[in-house]
């Protein structure tokens, strides 16, 4: 069984707006730091967001601040994607991970989730 999966994705306009779920099974979701990532066709896997064992501090792409909020409900063990303002560049396949390290630390997540796609129309 997969730990994370993420759910949410689909199609809409630009300047639409989507809210991405990952439910992390059978772990304390605070004791990691949660991330989320997404990768384009032909594109390298890239950070976009992540916040702290804590849900106090956040990290953000330059390319997503002010648009994308993150955040989770540690009771549920979930964690959100808030996303605004889309574009059509945001077209990703978005990816939920879990790590034991810090937020400023984006090496550290050996947890995946399995995908969800977003598409952006312009």
């Amino acid at each position: 069984q997969v730990p994370l999966v993420e759910s949410g994705g689909g199609l809409v306009q630009a300047g639409g707006s989507l809210r991405l779920s990952c439910v992390f099974s059978g772990h304390t979701l605070s004791m990691y730091t949660m991330g989320w990532f997404r990768q384009a066709p032909g594109k390298e896997r890239e950070f976009v967001a992540a916040i702290d064992w804590s849900g106090t501090l956040s990290s953000y792409a330059d390319s997503v601040k002010g648009r994308f909020t993150i955040s989770r409900d540690t009771l549920r063990n979930m964690v959100y994607l808030e996303m605004n303002t889309l574009k059509p560049e945001d077209t990703a396949v978005f990816y939920c991970a879990a790590s034991p390290r810090g937020v400023s630390d984006r090496d550290g997540y050996d947890t995946w989730g399995q995908g969800t796609q977003v598409t952006v129309s312009s």
